[in-house]
């Protein structure tokens, strides 16, 4: 059977996240999950798969912890297990912005799948894109803008820097800016219309259940986006339908590889791809074509091979 992969986050509040580890970890393991869930005072971000049944009793769990019961999920299927280890830690963001006077649950208006290719083709909508570079590489919704961001800890920088170029020629001359954001899951862009409304930008929206949930449930004929979805796991991209996408990953700068990055003389499985083949050292190549030897080997085993490594944990 496939296996389930649920993605899931919810901003509340938890006066002692902590004390929520042991009781977390345990009901993974005893529902043999992998994955990684993080805790933090303002909530629960994470991926967690397994068999369906499995995935659906922790989520019963984690639904039962204080202002829990409506968390945000996205489920989708895998034909491997995409994690190879379940992690359940404590943070001091669940996505991590630097910007410690922002309440999250403060946060702007959702917008259902259904109702945002309406919002994001009005030409009175300024459309961003709260992901990071590598994501928005892949694919990203038609007109929509690029911060150019490494991570989402630099979106703050870039907004105030951009505050003027964005509004001061915009919808109602700069007074009165209608933003519309979204995000692989929907956590980021959800914190970030709380940073607009702190920085005075009343009419800000974000896509509910992120890119995900549109690419989920709108049909692709009626869809806005372009290219495919990254995804913090092994399947490395998804596209319409959630169906596993064509990207794999460089296992040296754990960046996504396209198909025409892999017919590149600089595309070495396991060692290199065009976009770090010309800052690794020969040593650190080396070192890459080992470590990729040892994985293959394990997989021969059937076993995983946890120093090959997983995509870079992002934002969602």
């Amino acid at each position: 059977m496939p296996v389930s992969v649920a993605a899931l986050y919810r901003f509340t509040r938890f006066p002692d996240c902590a004390a929520l580890v042991a009781p977390l970890a345990a009901a993974c393991a005893a529902n043999d999950l992998r994955g990684t869930l993080l805790l933090a005072p303002e909530g629960i971000n994470g991926t967690i798969a397994g068999a369906a049944d499995a995935v659906a009793a922790v989520l019963a769990d984690i639904r039962a912890l204080p202002g829990c019961a409506a968390l945000e999920v996205k489920t989708s299927f895998a034909a491997n297990m995409p994690f190879h280890r379940m992690k359940v830690r404590v943070k001091g963001e669940i996505v991590t912005m630097g910007q410690p006077d922002i309440d999250p649950l403060a946060a702007g208006n959702y917008v259902d799948p259904a109702d945002w290719n309406a919002l994001i083709a009005d030409p009175a909508t300024i459309v961003i894109d709260t992901r990071n570079d590598y994501e928005v590489g892949i694919g990203s919704f038609a007109g929509a803008i690029d911060p150019a961001t490494r991570s989402f800890r630099d979106f703050p920088a870039w907004f105030r820097a951009n505050r003027d170029a964005l509004f001061g020629n915009g919808p109602g001359n700069g007074t009165a800016p209608r933003v519309a954001m979204f995000c692989t899951g929907g956590i980021r862009c959800e914190k970030a219309t709380a940073f607009l409304k702190a920085e005075g930008i009343a009419d800000v929206h974000h896509l509910k259940g992120g890119i995900l949930k549109y690419l989920e449930t709108v049909p692709a004929e009626d869809s806005l986006w372009q290219g495919e979805c990254f995804v913090f796991d092994e399947r490395v991209s998804v596209g319409h339908g959630l169906v596993e996408g064509s990207h794999a990953l460089c296992r040296a700068c754990r960046m996504p590889v396209s198909a025409a990055d892999r017919a590149s003389s600089d595309y070495v499985m396991g060692v290199s791809c065009p976009a770090c083949h010309a800052t690794r050292s020969a040593a650190q190549r080396t070192g890459y074509a080992e470590r990729h030897r040892q994985a293959q080997l394990a997989q021969a085993r059937g076993e995983a091979h946890i120093g090959a490594k997983l995509p870079r944990r992002g934002d969602d």
